[in-house]
């Protein structure tokens, strides 16, 4: 049978035994409402007009309307007649009363009448125990029923309560149990249900689809497998380490480079805790050393390991993997990928680079000091005096050869910088010392232009902790460049303060200032601002930054394009209890 032709067979007789106890309840209930009115409206009333009539007699001879009321109760009796030999006990009444009306002193007739009012109110209350018997017994036939229609009712609810909710529950959890199990891969699950119903059917459909996607995944698993070797050995064929690991940290793949690199063999890497083999693997404890770090927390991170029968650098890069499910809205992590790439012939070729520049550089510095030294002898005038186009021309070798030498001292800075041969005497320095060296330096290029130097330094500053060459280096850069980029008849600030710990360097210059966009870039390597017509290598800022980071300080810039620049940097400052003791 049909879930639809249960549910409505068995709703439906559940309606009609409520519908059927509701009629046979309210006819029973009328039958008794029926009895008791005949006995209330018919018997009741006459024994009413009897007592009546009873106590009028008693009445006559004291109250003259005693008679009147025996004959008003008399009349309304012979209207309430309803039981049989009612009529005959009435109608005696009714002659021995005109009887005793006629003849008052006849006391007999009191007596007669008194028997016929009894006799009347014998037949109405025979009638009231009957009639009682008769409401009775329609009760007990009315409880019978109405129990029987009731206990009907709840079998057949106790048994709906019973059969139907388990008849469509049941069925719909082992679907549900199937549906899991199907979405679990399992494509083998079968319902079993042979019933012929909404449920059969169901069951029917879903087993067809189960068979399909047994059969889809069957006719896949070749194309799988292919598809996973071909992604294996392409893992095993790249020229750099790749490590692979799921959610719980668990290495599922290496590729032959990671294996060779690790001096491990697969048994001992595939398929372990990856923290277990870095127990005993010094190379793979730097492989994981910020694996549990947030993603954005992580920086690319240069390592320098013996392979190949040399020093061989690596960048090593953690990559996060993350899915969506099918079905599913929200990312869920799957694993992380840890990747070696080999920049050795990169670094190679920067060492070569450095190596063929500082070579170049140092070569360079010798002629050019051989050229100056000419000039100087060119420019003495006990030698001989020059003519105006020759001293023009000496002049015009003289800027050449300082601005030769000046990009072969920042190309030597910079191979310094690149090699990481950064050679620092950092030692106690005095400020003012600085400070003048650089505005000495920069005064005859501040003067062409007319450019004022302004000085406002603290007076009793502490040392500083800086190397004074390349600190003097660093300031004098930064006066140049103020002084290239500011306007005529201007004036340049340079402001050096104390803070708890530190003596800050501040250069304001009168320029244009520098673009929003460029800000980020401004102490990168070679970087200059397009469109500027300004001379430079753009080094030396990035030298700057690097020479004070060394020391243990900090530069920056701020700037408003159209208002000019502050460039500055920190120093951290002697202790003077420290340098006294010292």
């Amino acid at each position: 049978m049909r879930i639809k032709t249960k549910l409505t067979f068995g709703v439906g007789s559940l309606f009609l035994m409520i519908v059927l106890l509701v009629v046979v309840s309210g006819w029973y209930v009328n039958q008794l409402k029926r009895d008791t009115n005949n006995i209330l409206v018919a018997n009741y009333n006459t024994l009413q007009y009897a007592r009546n009539m009873l106590l009028a007699l008693e009445e006559y001879h004291v109250d003259p309307a005693a008679v009147h009321d025996f004959k008003e109760n008399l009349e309304k009796q012979k209207h309430n007649v309803t039981e049989i030999g009612e009529v005959q006990a009435t109608d005696q009444v009714e002659r021995h009363f005109y009887q005793f009306v006629k003849n008052k002193e006849d006391v007999t007739l009191l007596s007669k009448i008194r028997k016929d009012i009894t006799e009347l109110m014998r037949l109405n209350m025979e009638a009231i125990e009957r009639k009682s018997d008769i409401a009775s017994v329609t009760a007990e036939k009315a409880i019978a029923v109405i129990s029987i229609t009731g206990t009907m009712c709840f079998l057949i609810a106790f048994i709906l309560i019973v059969n139907l909710p388990s008849n469509i529950a049941n069925p719909i959890k082992e679907l549900t149990e199937s549906i899991k199990q199907i979405a679990d891969e399992n494509y083998k699950k079968r319902i079993h249900y042979e019933k012929r119903n909404e449920f059969g059917e169901l069951a029917k459909s879903f087993n067809t689809m189960a068979e399909k996607l047994e059969e889809y995944a069957e006719s896949k698993l070749d194309k799988i497998l292919k598809g996973k070797k071909r992604i294996d050995t392409l893992i095993n064929k790249m020229h750099d380490p790749v490590i692979g690991i799921d959610e719980q940290k668990i290495v599922l793949f290496a590729n032959e480079e990671a294996l060779k690199i690790t001096g491990l063999l697969t048994d001992q890497l595939i398929g372990k805790q990856i923290q277990d083999v870095a127990v005993n693997n010094d190379l793979v404890r730097d492989f994981i050393k910020d694996l549990f770090q947030d993603e954005k927390q992580r920086e690319s991170t240069l390592l320098k390991i013996y392979a190949n029968g040399k020093e061989s650098y690596f960048e090593k890069e953690i990559v996060d993997i993350n899915i969506v499910p099918t079905g599913e809205s929200d990312l869920q992590f799957i694993g992380q990928v840890i990747m070696l790439r080999n920049i050795t012939q990169f670094k190679e070729m920067d060492f070569a680079k450095t190596n063929f520049i500082a070579t170049i550089s140092h070569e360079l510095k010798t002629p050019i000091a051989s050229i100056k030294m000419g000039l100087q002898l060119l420019e003495n005038k006990q030698i001989g005096m020059l003519n105006d186009d020759q001293s023009n021309l000496v002049k015009s070798i003289g800027d050449d050869t300082g601005r030769l030498l000046k990009i072969t001292g920042e190309l030597l800075n910079m191979t310094q910088v690149e090699s990481g041969t950064i050679q620092l005497n950092v030692a106690p320095t005095n400020v003012s010392e600085l400070v003048e060296y650089a505005i000495r330096a920069t005064r005859s290029m501040a003067d062409q232009k007319k450019i004022e130097l302004q000085l406002q330094m603290e007076n009793n500053l502490p040392d500083v902790l800086a190397d004074n060459e390349k600190t003097a280096w660093v300031l004098t850069n930064l006066l140049s460049n103020a002084v290239r980029y500011s306007y005529e008849n201007s004036s340049i600030l340079i402001k050096v303060e104390s803070t708890e710990d530190k003596v800050r360097f501040a250069v304001k210059d009168a320029g244009q200032g520098i673009e929003e966009r460029y800000m980020d870039k401004i102490f990168e390597r070679y970087f200059r601002i397009p469109g500027t017509k300004k001379e430079g290598t753009g080094l030396g800022l990035s030298i700057s930054k690097e020479f004070i980071e060394a020391q243990g300080g900090a530069i920056t810039v701020q700037s408003e394009y159209g208002s000019g620049s502050v460039f500055s940097f920190t120093l951290n400052r002697v202790d003077r209890s420290h340098s006294k003791m010292a």
